[in-house]
């Protein structure tokens, strides 16, 4: 293990380099509040497609995924059609649309999206928008850092009030630097790292077991309960399992950090070709995991921690040095997702609060400083929260996924499919969908009846409709983008 570790070691220090190396290459071309968050709107498709998905995924892909299956087994296959589920919904109906409609209006966030849609003059859907973002993300981002302490401390045994600072340190540096450019080329980087482990690591322990035959006998040996299909559930309970797996993909349409990535895309063929980029990529990350998971009971049948097949595996089944590179696809993975928050989150306070609604008159210079100031601070403070492992704060982490999915989602679907969407709508549909996934949530509606995205969603989606209808159409709203893509 000490071989290992040096090795692991050398692989991460070239591998910290190689990001910051980037962050300083990109910061020479990051000159205005475009650049700087959504890098001109130059990305390409291999770019936009990998580093939307990585940065969707975090270390629930590599970790989570494996290790639901590992417990689960063959039921956890019904995982993989709700992902791609929200993969193709984004993909097919929505990034293209927002695209060119982000372009039309300017719109550089989310809340200036909306806020441009519905001409907001009061900037109530910007202030409700940016409170929704900020909360969510800043718990997400205390989070994901407190995984990069755990996975330095299992690999090094390095305490997290070291690791944390660090690791935190890099990823506020190298996105200080070059913006949403760097978080962008980084994010892919570490996307096609995270595929490579996965597929590599799940076919050497396909492999290692004899192929698909030799791996169901071998597991059907040491747990058979696993290769049940409906995991020994009732036909009942299995369906509304079924249900929520399948409404994970509801929560897709509504993530900041994966939209502005379309809204970042240069034209139409990128989002064309990066359809396929990003379906293919999401079969390989998931269909891997979950095949690595299952293989996991036959090679590691007493694991007392799902979660660390993964790197057990690595360790066990790869040489040295390939096993370094597959381990700090678990690092990669959680900074891919950190730095696409944290940019968000600093969106949301250096433009749409300060820029928009406080200082109009700030030069590029003077934005670009107020911006990377933003970054620092909100890292800084997110460190703080995983340091300190406030409770309160990660108890919003449990719903923050339902909570942005619920929030966004619909009204982002309705504006750009339906004319008769007003700005009351858009309000009643952020809260709502926002509201419900609490509730549901604190109430434990959510494992006993099912997953709160799908009442959120659904409720969010009636409440914008409602409204919409109720208010009626407002004058001067402008047509959404419904012509099909060049």
């Amino acid at each position: 293990m000490t071989e290992l570790s040096g090795t692991i070691s050398v692989v991460i220090v070239v591998y910290v380099i190689l990001m910051l190396a980037i962050g300083y290459v990109t910061s020479r071309r990051t000159k205005s509040p475009s650049q700087f968050f959504l890098a001109d709107r130059s990305l390409k498709a291999w770019v936009t497609a990998v580093s939307s998905t990585a940065s969707s995924e975090s270390a629930w892909a590599v970790l989570g995924t494996v290790g639901m299956a590992y417990e689960g087994g063959l039921s956890a296959v019904w995982f993989l059609p709700g992902c791609l589920m929200g993969y193709a919904i984004n993909w097919l109906f929505l990034a293209e649309r927002l695209r060119k409609h982000s372009h039309e209006t300017g719109a550089i966030t989310i809340p200036d999206y909306l806020e441009a849609h519905f001409k907001d003059r009061t900037h109530w859907l910007r202030i409700i928008s940016v409170v929704i973002i900020f909360s969510c993300m800043m718990a997400y981002v205390g989070s994901q850092f407190t995984g990069i302490g755990k996975t330095f401390d299992a690999i090094f045994g390095v305490p997290h009030y070291w690791s944390i600072p660090v690791g935190g340190a890099i990823i506020i540096l190298y996105t200080m630097m070059g913006g949403f450019l760097a978080v962008a080329w980084t994010d892919f980087i570490q996307g096609l790292i995270m595929v490579f482990g996965l597929v590599l690591l799940s076919l050497t322990a396909l492999v290692s077991l004899g192929g698909f035959g030799g791996m169901i006998e071998q597991v059907n040996q040491a747990h058979p309960e696993t290769l049940a299909w409906m995991g020994g559930k009732t036909t009942a309970a299995f369906l509304g399992s079924l249900v929520g797996l399948m409404g994970i993909g509801l929560g897709y349409p509504g993530q900041p950090h994966v939209l502005n990535r379309y809204m970042a895309a240069k034209d139409s063929r990128t989002i064309q070709q990066g359809i396929w980029i990003a379906m293919g990529w999401g079969l390989l990350i998931y269909s891997s995991a979950i095949l690595l998971g299952l293989c996991g009971n036959a090679l590691f049948p007493q694991l007392a921690d799902k979660e660390h097949l993964f790197p057990k595996a690595a360790v066990s089944l790869l040489p040295t040095v390939v096993s370094a590179v597959v381990l700090t696809g678990v690092l990669a993975a959680i900074m891919s997702t950190v730095s696409a928050q944290i940019i968000v989150a600093a969106s949301a306070v250096a433009h749409d609060i300060y820029s928009k609604m406080v200082r109009r008159d700030l030069s590029h210079r003077r934005f670009l400083w107020v911006s990377r100031l933003s970054v620092l601070l909100l890292g800084v403070g997110a460190m703080a929260i995983a340091l300190a492992k406030t409770q309160v704060i990660f108890w919003f982490v449990l719903f923050a996924w339902s909570g942005l999915g619920a929030s966004f989602g619909p009204v982002i679907l309705f504006t750009l499919y339906s004319r008769k969407v007003t700005r009351e709508g858009a309000i009643a549909g952020m809260l709502t969908g926002f509201v419900v996934t609490v509730v549901w949530k604190v109430t434990g509606l959510s494992d006993s009846v099912i997953y709160e995205l799908v009442p959120a969603f659904l409720l969010a989606s009636l409440a914008v409709w409602g409204v919409s209808q109720w208010t009626g159409e407002r004058e001067g709203m402008p047509a959404p983008v419904i012509e099909d893509a060049e």
